[in-house]
């Protein structure tokens, strides 16, 4: 874990008949994503009382790393599925380190 690093919780909220293809999509972020220069922690989670919810836990060394996996074609792509997918916008919120 890096002192002065940047953490991102995105929640994703699938539409009830595209759970499944959300899931893949989403599975399909991970190994392209963790293997980007910066990025410490990317994990999916999903929600056991709720199967539309998604969740991804991040950790990256730094802005400019979170701003370059903003902009690789493999979130670019996702994202632009998302409009079809999700049944509200996704939730995306960035923290540092308070302790």
């Amino acid at each position: 874990m890096t002192e002065n690093g940047i953490r991102v919780v995105a929640r994703l909220t699938a539409r009830a008949d595209k759970i499944d293809v959300l899931r893949s999509l989403l599975l399909g972020l991970l190994e392209p994503t963790r293997a980007e220069s910066g990025c410490i922690r990317y994990e999916l989670l999903h929600n056991l009382s709720d199967p539309a919810d998604f969740t991804f836990v991040e950790e990256w060394t730094g802005q400019e790393a979170l701003q370059a996996h903003f902009n690789t074609d493999h979130l670019l792509d996702a994202r632009s599925r998302f409009p079809d997918l999700l049944a509200a916008e996704a939730d995306i919120r960035t923290y540092t380190l308070a302790g």
